[in-house]
């Protein structure tokens, strides 16, 4: 690619949504080409309704890197140390799941915020594998047998099963709150404390009126409604 300088710190970033539902970002980090998990981070999209990916890219990098300026300053003052900074140092390259219309929405959000680090989006075959990757303007072939080829292979693997991960997990969520709250006297409250109390849904089926009635805000009565209706 002809950086200037070797990407030791390399962030990728993938969209996640089903339908448009809980459309999610995440931002994974590898460090001399290696995962580096502890400075992954995941983003619920809040801005973007529906499906869109091209804006849910642009809110998370515009997200990632305003808190990354914001600490970046704070260091610089004084006022924060560089091991509690959880959106700095910046890295050495980007790369956005998606082809050049990504790369494209992705520098929008670059010039905006004065943030000149060199951008490529990685692209995929029709079966959904690594094909190469690309610029705004044109796709620069990888020989698939090369180190840097499976490097960016891996890269883009974990981005987006970090994403996939995200989203189902919060799906899963949204199904039981949803179905929780179909049952007559269960309202926001006790919803919470009984899967605070039980930890998932499932051992909220599994469990006898007395176990649920045991649970802080039920009684004897909204117990016998979850019973009955599992």
């Amino acid at each position: 690619l002809s950086l200037k300088r070797m990407p030791f710190r390399i962030e990728a970033y993938d969209i996640s949504n089903t339908g448009g539902m809980e459309s999610v970002g995440s931002m994974i980090v590898f460090n001399n080409g290696k995962p580096s998990n502890s400075d992954y981070r995941k983003f619920k999209i809040k801005s973007v309704s529906g499906s869109n990916d091209y804006e849910s890219m642009k809110e998370v990098l515009f997200r990632r890197f305003m808190r990354g300026k914001k600490e970046q300053e704070q260091i610089e003052q004084g006022e924060l140390c560089e091991e509690e900074a959880k959106f700095y140092p910046f890295p050495d390259l980007i790369l956005v799941d998606g082809g050049k219309g990504h790369v494209s929405c992705a520098r929008e959000v670059l010039d905006e915020l004065g943030v000149t680090i060199p951008l490529y989006g990685m692209v995929k075959d029709d079966s959904h594998r690594t094909r190469g990757i690309t610029t705004e303007s044109e796709e620069i072939e990888i020989d698939i047998r090369s180190s840097a080829f499976k490097l960016l292979a891996h890269i883009q693997d974990e981005a987006h099963r970090v994403a996939i991960s995200y989203h189902r997990s919060l799906r899963g969520k949204k199904f039981t709150r949803s179905e929780l709250e179909t049952i007559e006297g269960i309202g926001v409250k006790r919803r919470k404390n009984l899967l605070k109390h039980f930890k998932s849904l499932e051992r909220i089926k599994n469990a006898s009126v007395e176990e649920l009635a045991q649970v802080e805000g039920m009684n004897y009565r909204c117990a016998e409604n979850v019973y009955n209706y599992f």
